[in-house]
C-alpha cells in the first residue's frame, strides 16, 4: 500500500501532525510504504482558476513545490489530509492545497457524473480534524463540506478522525479517545 501523508499545520510537532504519525506508524509495520509531506515547509501558490487543467493538460500547470505533492496524491492507495481548525475552517496551506486538487477532475464533471476525476478509483482517505474547542457542535461542518468534494475522486472510503479540546503539542496523544480513534481507523482501513 501506498500511504501519502499531507501536514497542513504550520507546526511540525503540533497534535494533527501526532495523529498523521501514528496512523503512518501503523500502517509501516503493516508493510506499507510512507511519505510525508509538511505543506507549510513549501513555496506554492493557490489554484489560479486558469482552467488550463481543463482545457490543455491533464494537471494543474503551475510549477511549484506543490508539483510533487499532487503527484504523490494521484499514485497514492491511501491519502491521510492533517489539519488543525484555524477560524472555524481548515489551515490556508491545506486550503491551498485542496483547491489545487481541482485539477484531478476531468473536463466534463460538470456535465458527466459517471466521468468526473482523473484519479484511478478505490483510493482511501482519512482525514484528521484536531481543534481547540471542545464542543462536538463546533466546527463539525468542516468535513462534512470537504467530504462532498472528495466524493468527486470516486473514493471508496473516507475516514474521519476528529480530536475536540486539544490546543497544546502533546494534548492529543495524552487522549485516550484520540489514540483510540487511530486505531480504530486503520483496522478499518487495512
Amino acid at each position: 500500500m501506498n500511504v501519502v501523508s499531507i501536514l497542513g499545520s504550520p507546526r511540525p510537532k503540533g497534535n494533527s501532525a501526532f495523529v498523521a504519525k501514528g496512523l503512518c506508524e501503523a500502517f509501516e509495520t503493516k508493510g506499507a510504504e510512507v511519505q510525508t509531506f509538511v505543506l507549510n515547509s513549501l513555496t506554492y501558490r493557490g489554484c489560479q482558476a486558469c482552467m488550463a487543467c481543463k482545457t490543455k493538460l491533464d494537471r494543474c500547470v503551475l510549477k511549484d513545490d506543490l508539483e510533487p505533492v499532487l503527484d504523490a496524491a494521484r499514485e497514492a492507495d491511501l491519502l491521510i489530509l492533517a489539519t488543525p481548525v484555524y477560524f472555524g475552517e481548515v489551515t490556508g496551506q491545506m486550503k491551498s492545497f485542496i483547491d489545487r486538487t481541482f485539477s484531478f477532475l476531468t473536463p466534463e464533471f460538470k456535465t458527466n457524473p459517471k466521468n468526473l476525476s482523473r484519479l484511478s478509483p478505490g483510493k482511501t482517505l482519512i482525514f484528521i480534524q484536531v481543534q481547540t474547542a471542545d464542543q462536538d457542535e463546533a466546527f463539525n461542518d468542516i468535513f462534512l463540506r470537504y467530504k462532498a468534494f472528495f466524493k468527486w475522486h470516486r473514493l471508496k472510503g473516507i475516514h474521519l478522525i476528529r480530536a475536540c479540546g486539544v490546543s497544546s503539542p502533546g494534548d492529543a496523544a495524552a487522549r485516550e479517545d484520540v489514540l483510540k480513534q487511530i486505531e480504530e481507523t486503520v483496522k478499518a482501513v487495512t
